[in-house]
C-alpha cells in the first residue's frame, strides 16, 4: 500500500501525539514531547496518510553532527504489514542524507518488539549495541545504518 508521507511542523504535534497514543503505552502528553525537543537540532516530523487519514508517524532529531536519531515511529495496527513503516523510514533516511547531511541514521527498538527488529534488519540496519531500558524493564537493541551511497 502506498501512503503519502508529509513532512509536518510543530503545529502538527497534537496529531502526532494522538497517533502515538493510539499505538503505544504508556501514553504521553504534548508536554512530554516538547520537553524531549528542548535543545534538539533538526527535528523531523512526518505523518503517513492513506486517503487523507493519518495512519502513521515518524519523529527524529540530530543525535550528534553526523548522526540522526529515529526517536519514535509507528503505524496504526490496522495498517501494519503493508509497507507503511518502510516508507516512513526510507523518507527519513532520504531527508537525513540529503537535507541534514548526516552519515548515520540510528534507531533503538525494544527487544520485545519483534516486527520492528525484523523491519530494521530488512532495511539493512546493523545491530551496533544494546542497553537496558529501566523504564520498560527490557533491553533496547541499537541499530545504525550508513547513509553514504
Amino acid at each position: 500500500m502506498d501512503a503519502v508521507i508529509d513532512m509536518v511542523g510543530m503545529a502538527d504535534l497534537p496529531q502526532i501525539v494522538e497517533l502515538y497514543n493510539q499505538i503505544f503505552r504508556p501514553t504521553r502528553s504534548i508536554e512530554d514531547f516538547n520537553r524531549r525537543f528542548l535543545g534538539r537540532h533538526n527535528i523531523l516530523q512526518m505523518i503517513a496518510r492513506v486517503k487523507d487519514r493519518p495512519i502513521g508517524f515518524f519523529i527524529g532529531f540530530e543525535l550528534k553532527p553526523t548522526t540522526f536519531f529515529a526517536w519514535f515511529y509507528g503505524v496504526l495496527p490496522d495498517f501494519r504489514r503493508q509497507g507503511i513503516c518502510s516508507q516512513l523510514m526510507e523518507a527519513a533516511e532520504s531527508w537525513a542524507r540529503q537535507e541534514g547531511g548526516y552519515e548515520i541514521l540510528r534507531l533503538e527498538c525494544l527487544n520485545s518488539h519483534r516486527p520492528v527488529l525484523h523491519l530494521s534488519i530488512a532495511l539493512n540496519y546493523d545491530i551496533v549495541g544494546m542497553r537496558f531500558d529501566s523504564e520498560r524493564s527490557d533491553n533496547l537493541i541499537i541499530f545504525e545504518k550508513s547513509l553514504s551511497s
